[in-house]
């Protein structure tokens, strides 16, 4: 089990939404086959590890996979029908669905085909590998990371609007592996129009592009800025924080990262509506001439969120706070 989870782990920026699949198919303790699920809408592991198999099946071959095989029609057929078909008798499974269009139907029709089905091996850790699908089918809702650079003095940007960098190059490359990793990144009108971000993931090696949510009330946008450039972007006019993550949660995606202004982040921490608060905090001060993230200096900690790592880059420090 932990060579597929192995298997799968590469795929992390092109599987996604879906979650990271590994398979293997054994005898007598030797891997005689891998597959895993490789991008968005294309084959799943199961079914690339049996293509990958030489061997004619008998009873003495056994498929591993991290999760529960799927028991319906989407973008490809249900694996559950690949497995019975091929003849395997036996199959050990990390983690069972979480998904209601899965959850545990797939190892009922195994079992009902006469299938030995066994679960639960490494089950922890195929959840934190897919930490995003698992907490959107259990919780019902999309994942919400906010993501700030800030200044030691805990400010934003200054207040008569001229630009400065706050954090070092090598803290905004590692913002790109953030943004690489998410479904869905978040704004407000005022980041696009003071701001002219690009908020695309720029990284070296190819991932499913998170899409992009504008909240404005503005309809008129100039879609030549790069904010809409290569890019699928959805206005939304909803002040309602619940209802914009809602709306989302109905869509195949599973995490949204925020990257906004003190106010929309502010926001969404007073509503709740924050998993996750990366912070990428700088050594140098704004001052007065800065405006704070964080309304009367509330803490952090009085969101509900509490330190889970922390370590420097280059001359600036990320920290990472959690539920």
């Amino acid at each position: 089990m932990k060579r597929a989870l192995e298997i799968s782990a590469p795929y992390k920026y092109l599987a996604k939404p879906n979650p990271m699949v590994g398979a293997l198919i054994t005898k007598e303790g030797l891997i005689l086959a891998e597959g895993a699920h490789e991008k968005f809408g294309g084959a799943h592991a199961e079914v690339n590890c049996f293509n990958a198999l030489d061997d004619e099946i008998d009873d003495s071959h056994v498929m591993i996979c991290t999760l529960e095989p799927c028991n319906h029609y989407g973008k490809t057929p249900p694996c559950t029908e690949r497995i019975i078909d091929s003849g395997i008798k036996k199959i050990v499974i990390g983690s069972l669905d979480p998904n209601p269009k899965v959850a545990g139907k797939g190892i009922k029709k195994l079992q009902a085909a006469g299938i030995e089905v066994k679960h639960g091996v490494l089950a922890n850790e195929v959840k934190e590998l897919n930490k995003f699908f698992f907490f959107k089918h259990e919780n019902k809702r999309a994942y919400v990371t906010i993501k700030i650079a800030s200044s030691s003095d805990w400010k934003s940007h200054n207040k008569d609007g001229s630009s400065t960098w706050i954090t070092c190059e090598n803290s905004r490359k590692d913002v790109q592996l953030v943004r690489a990793e998410h479904d869905v990144i978040l704004t407000g009108g005022n980041t696009v129009r003071n701001d002219q971000p690009r908020m695309n993931a720029r990284v070296s090696f190819p991932i499913n592009q998170p899409k992009k949510v504008l909240l404005s009330a503005q309809k008129d946008w100039d879609r030549s800025l790069d904010f809409f450039k290569n890019s699928e972007v959805k206005v939304l006019d909803e002040k309602n924080l619940f209802k914009v993550i809602e709306k989302l949660s109905d869509e195949d995606l599973n995490s949204v990262l925020v990257e906004a202004g003190p106010k929309l982040v502010q926001g969404f921490l007073e509503n709740g509506l924050c998993d996750q608060l990366i912070v990428y905090q700088s050594p140098d001060k704004l001052g007065e001439n800065g405006v704070s993230w964080f309304e009367g200096g509330r803490a952090i900690d009085k969101y509900g969120l509490s330190l889970k790592s922390s370590f420097t880059i280059d001359r600036d420090k990320k920290s990472v706070f959690e539920k």
